[in-house]
């Protein structure tokens, strides 16, 4: 992955791509002041395993048009595949079931 390119212009960009294929209440957080391993993180609720493997399509389609590396992609060991993540380097993405989402909360541990 080039590291100059444009993470508030990716992510947004994921953010949008996974709100038109359903992901549920999508989240572009900016941590770019908050930590040095990452600038931003895009969160969604998914709603089946089938749903996140679609997301995932799609996503990687979209990394590889912009000659985007992905770093690492990993499922959480939580029963019922309810968190995958996919780690582009600027951006980090969760994908995360409903039940997940509100155990961890992410958006109020990353809170500015």
């Amino acid at each position: 992955m080039d590291d100059t390119f444009q993470g508030d212009k990716i992510a947004g960009e994921l953010g949008e791509l996974l709100k038109d294929h359903h992901g549920g209440d999508v989240v572009v957080m900016d941590l770019r002041e908050l930590n040095s391993w990452t600038d931003f993180f895009v969160i969604a609720t998914v709603t089946s395993s089938t749903h996140v493997q679609g997301l995932l399509r799609h996503i990687k389609e979209f990394a590889r048009e912009q000659g985007i590396e992905i770093l690492h992609r990993r499922r959480k060991t939580i029963p019922g595949d309810e968190w995958n993540l996919v780690d582009l380097g600027n951006v980090v993405i969760h994908l995360m079931s409903e039940k997940a989402r509100a155990f961890y909360e992410l958006e109020r541990l990353w809170a500015t």
